[in-house]
Parts: C-alpha cells; structure tokens; sequence
C-alpha cells in the first residue's frame, strides 16, 4: 500500500511538471496602449521676487528696489511643447537716502525687443533685472530674456545703465561676469 501510495505521488508530480513545461500558444493578437498626449498645463508664471539693496554712489546712499511680478495680461509665451507662460514686468526704482525717488521705471520684454532677436520677441521672458554696480556716474543693471523652459541656458545678456541725469541706455552685455558667469567652472568643465 505504501508503494502505490508513492508511485501516485510520484505520478501526480510527474503530471503536474509536464502541465506546466507545455509550451504556450502563440497569437497573432497585438496589445498596444492607446498614445494620449499630454495637455499641457494652465499657462506658468515664475514667481514675484522683491529686491532691496542699499548702494552708495557719488558720494550719497541710494537704495536700488527691483520688483519682478508676473503680468497675466501681457502676451503668453511659449515653449517647444506649447507649454504658455506668462510673462513679467520689472519695476526699478531708485531712491535718494532721505526716501525721495531719484528713478523709476517699469520694463517689459517690449522695453528690450530692439536688441533682441525675433524668436526672444516671439518666446522669450524678461526674467530678471539685476543691480550689478555703481561706477562713475551710472548704476550698471543686468537684464536677462530667455526662453522660459530653458533661462539658464538660452537667454539673451543685456546691460542696462541709469545716469547721474536719470537717462537710461541699453545694449547687449558682451560681459558674461555681469551675470554672475565663472569662465573658471566652465574651462574645469572642459
């Protein structure tokens, strides 16, 4: 009895192993899941930024306010994906030790579109407005456009300088230290 009960067990496993070797049936039946593309996403705004920074200048204290606030009715912007963003407007403002306003000006992208290319006029965002130095008689700004999914790394370098008089003048930076740019990490890099 013993050695029937084996020989079952033995069999039952025997059948079980070549149940489970049996090759399955191919089909001709193809799975795919359906592409949904991505919508993108209600239009982005970087976020309001105020700057406050005390500087001395031909021989009197100023404090330099920059006020950086995303504009919802400016033109949007966009990135290769159709992704909108909403554009910002820069307020400078300049102001003599006793608190009175020796300047004030508000920029858009607009303010900057004779030295910027068509593809910035069309994507591209005023990013940021910078208080660099004070020399001689002007105060040095740096002025970054740059396409919004990408600013640290496509952008367009503008240097903007208010006189003694309060008269302003713009060009394009060709001094990328005025951006906080180290050519040291970069030659590392290399």
């Amino acid at each position: 009895m013993r050695h029937t009960l084996l020989s079952l067990i033995v069999l039952a496993a025997g059948l079980t192993l070549l149940a489970g070797c049996k090759e399955k049936k191919q089909t001709e039946d193809i799975i795919a899941t359906k592409y949904i593309p991505k919508k993108p996403l209600p239009p982005i705004a970087m976020q309001a930024e105020k700057q406050s920074q005390k500087v001395e200048w031909l021989g009197k204290k100023y404090v330099v306010d920059i006020v950086r606030t995303p504009v919802d009715s400016l033109p949007k912007v966009s990135d290769d994906t159709g992704q909108k963003y909403i554009d910002n407007s820069i307020r400078l403002a300049v102001k003599r030790d006793d608190g009175s306003v020796f300047f004030e000006k508000t920029f858009v992208k607009g303010s900057f579109q004779s030295y910027v290319d068509e593809s910035f006029r069309r994507n591209g965002q005023l990013a940021s407005i910078r208080f660099d130095e004070a020399e001689g008689t002007e105060l040095r700004f740096s002025v970054v456009i740059g396409l919004p999914d990408a600013i640290d790394d496509v952008f367009v370098p503008l240097l903007l300088t208010v006189n003694n008089q309060g008269g302003i003048s713009i060009r394009q930076d060709d001094d990328m230290g005025m951006l906080d740019y180290d050519e040291e990490d970069e030659e590392k890099d290399e």
